[in-house]
């Protein structure tokens, strides 16, 4: 089944390569959407996709690249967009 959720990750995931590395896991896992940095220093994902691999891009996003602290990920459902890829937005 597919879903969509929106997901906002907290703590040091901005300038630490966050966003791109959402991409490549998205990619991997076959996840279509959006990833891009929000001003209070948060990043926000569109993800759809089959459920287990949503599931398994959120998992991944609690923990994020090397470099990255994430304190918390908010999640939450989202309205299917129809994505065809997945795209980190400026």
């Amino acid at each position: 089944m597919v879903v969509a959720k929106r997901l906002i990750a907290r703590g040091r995931v901005q300038g630490v390569w966050y966003r791109g590395s959402a991409k490549e896991e998205a990619d991997v896992l076959g996840v279509k959407g959006w990833v891009r940095n929000l001003r209070d220093g948060s990043v926000e994902a569109h993800a759809e996709g089959e459920e287990s691999a949503v599931d398994a891009l959120a998992a991944w996003m609690r923990h994020g690249p090397p470099f990255a602290h994430v304190t918390v990920v908010d999640e939450e459902s989202a309205e299917i967009e129809h994505c065809t890829s997945f795209a980190v937005l400026r």
